[in-house]
């Protein structure tokens, strides 16, 4: 991972466009309590019913796929866990399991653990979202900095309490979930099966360890949904839900609240914005873009109602890694052992964004500059498939509890993704662009 460059951050200041949505009144608080409640409800019925599969299932569903495809197990195996979750130096203070390890941030998180000398054990299932041989990399890349990526589900209990056996955790940052606003159109039981069967099936192991860990945990910005007010602070109401996707965030919440309140796990919340920078997702706009501007296909634009900007809160990597060590760091520990709560455990919630939206019109522009390739734009009216149209973060409660402070603008940190994307895909690795 890149240090940032020793360059002042100068975001430019972002003015939404007037919209009739920003003058509507608010519901009346029972109408909203109601709405909550019965959506709740509605998540622990589809948890029930896709833990009961019916029996013509088809195997080559990815939110069914057996649990037991996977190996591990066994003196080599326990070894390598071992390895990867001691404590390297002084100023290592946790053992961390990392779920989704494999992922963008959860690669980058890892990375920067391991470097300050904390132990960490990544855990990943490796799933054919995007292309895999992208995972493939970055588990290569924290394997020569000696994180070890256990292959597995976190729906395999087994596996979740094989680990906590041979690895007394402090913490876990829970970042494996099934990603992508539009992507639940076409599979919505792998969002129900990753983002709520699975977020339960890793806090009923962790409160029932005999050392509970605490745990943070990756929320989303998805789940502001139809709110109108900017920009989003985390008091802001959260149960207009645009899409699937963010009905599974928001469900995680509330279901983070419901194992604090019971069993006294610690957990926080990170409501992530746009995360973007080198070894990033391809299914986001910044990464599809610039992939589309090289090989000169056209790239959609899309516009708000009433020709309305659409922007977003785009937030770089290192920021969000140092959002994250932080919240780690200050976490607190769990009151409960084996199932039993002893006292009041801590229970947050935090926005990780940059506070500056930027035009998506603009962040093409720049990728235009960086690439010096035209783009050729197709502007289109935003569809219908769960999209916002804009994203704009309050972090005051990030900056006063987690010291939390974004330093990346922009036209920094997209200079540094295309450098790395350029390495990438040109046939070098892309370390040399992001390995410290």
């Amino acid at each position: 991972m890149s240090r940032l460059d020793d360059i002042p951050s100068s975001p430019g200041k972002f003015k939404m466009d007037k919209s009739p949505y920003l003058h509507r009144a608010r519901w009346h608080s029972s109408l909203t309590k109601l709405t909550f409640f019965s959506f709740f409800l509605l998540c622990l019925i589809l948890v029930f019913f896709l833990r009961s599969p019916p029996s013509n299932s088809s195997p080559s569903d990815p939110s069914r796929r057996s649990l037991r495809n996977y190996s591990y197990g066994g003196p080599a195996w326990e070894k390598r866990v071992r390895a990867s979750a001691q404590i390297r130096t002084s100023n290592g203070a946790m053992t961390v399991l990392v779920t989704g390890a494999a992922g963008f941030v959860g690669t980058h998180v890892s990375a920067a653990l391991k470097r300050r000398g904390d132990g960490v054990v990544g855990l990943d299932n490796f799933n054919d979202y995007y292309d895999p041989s992208l995972k493939r990399a970055r588990q290569a890349l924290l394997d020569r900095s000696g994180v070890f990526i256990v292959e597995g589900d976190i729906n395999d209990v087994a596996l979740l309490r094989e680990l906590f056996r041979l690895v007394p955790f402090t913490h876990v940052m829970h970042l494996a979930a099934q990603a992508g606003v539009r992507y639940a159109m076409e599979n919505p039981s792998s969002y129900v099966h990753s983002n709520i069967a699975g977020f339960v099936n890793l806090l009923e192991v962790c409160k029932s360890v005999n050392r509970q860990p605490a745990i943070v945990w990756a929320s989303s910005s998805s789940v502001y949904g139809l709110n109108t007010k900017v920009p989003f602070s985390e008091k802001d109401r959260t149960d207009q839900p645009a899409s699937l996707y963010a009905a599974t965030k928001k469900a995680g919440e509330e279901i983070a609240h419901t194992y604090n309140h019971i069993y006294g796990l610690s957990l926080t919340g990170l409501r992530f914005f746009t995360v973007y920078g080198p070894w990033g997702r391809p299914d986001m706009a910044y990464f599809f873009f610039t992939r589309d501007i090289l090989q000169g296909k056209t790239i959609p634009i899309f516009e708000a109602a009433n020709h309305g900007t659409v922007a977003r809160d785009f937030t770089y990597i290192d920021d969000i890694v140092k959002g994250c060590l932080a919240a780690l760091d200050t976490a607190e520990k769990s009151t409960g052992s084996r199932g039993k709560k002893k006292g009041p455990a801590q229970l947050r919630v935090f926005n990780l964004g940059n506070t500056s939206p930027v035009p998506v019109s603009d962040l093409v522009g720049i990728l235009e500059r960086l690439l010096k390739v035209k783009a050729k734009r197709n502007i289109m009216k935003m569809p219908r498939n769960g999209d916002v149209p804009f994203t704009h973060a309050n972090i005051s409660s990030a900056q006063h509890e987690l010291g939390y402070k974004p330093s990346t603008d922009l036209q920094t940190g997209l200079k540094k993704f295309v450098r790395w994307y350029v390495s990438y895909y040109s046939g070098g690795d892309g370390n040399k662009a992001d390995a410290r």
